[in-house]
C-alpha cells in the first residue's frame, strides 16, 4: 500500500494562475499544469533565495521531496518558455499558512498582512 502524500505548507497562493501567449489560440496540447507546492519551490528557492534546506523546513518536507518538486516545476516553466504553452498553476497537495507564524519563516508572503485568504485551507485536488 502506497504511504499518503503529506500536505506541503504553502505561504501565498499566486496572484494570478495563468500565464503564457498572448497572440496564440490556446488549444488543449498547449497547456502546462504546475500544482501550487510546485509553484512554491519556484517561489522560495528562485525568487526568495532559499537553499532546498531552507524551503524543504518552509513546507515542512524532506529535502530530497524539494528537491523533486523543484525539477518538476522547472520543467514546466522550460516547456511553457521555450514552447509558448499556457501555464497553468492549480492542484496539488498543500495546506495554506495562516500568517501567524505557525511553521511560517522568512518566506511568507502573508506573515503579518492580512491578506483575506485565510480561509482557504485544506487539500486541493490535483489536476483541478
Amino acid at each position: 500500500m502506497a504511504r499518503p502524500m503529506k500536505r506541503r505548507n504553502v505561504c501565498q497562493l499566486p496572484v494570478t494562475n495563468r500565464f503564457g501567449p498572448i497572440d496564440s489560440a490556446v488549444r488543449e496540447p498547449g497547456l502546462v499544469s504546475m500544482t501550487v507546492d510546485e509553484y512554491e519551490t519556484i517561489r522560495l528557492i528562485d525568487l526568495e533565495g532559499f537553499t532546498q534546506e531552507e524551503c524543504a523546513e518552509q513546507m515542512s518536507v524532506a529535502r530530497t521531496t524539494v528537491q523533486g518538486i523543484y525539477v518538476k516545476a522547472r520543467e514546466k516553466l522550460a516547456d511553457s518558455l521555450v514552447n509558448g504553452k499556457l501555464l497553468i498553476i492549480e492542484g496539488g497537495e498543500y495546506r495554506l499558512c495562516d500568517g501567524l507564524g505557525d511553521g511560517c519563516g522568512r518566506g511568507c508572503q502573508r506573515r503579518g498582512r492580512g491578506r483575506g485568504m485565510q480561509g482557504r485551507q485544506g487539500r486541493r485536488g490535483r489536476g483541478n
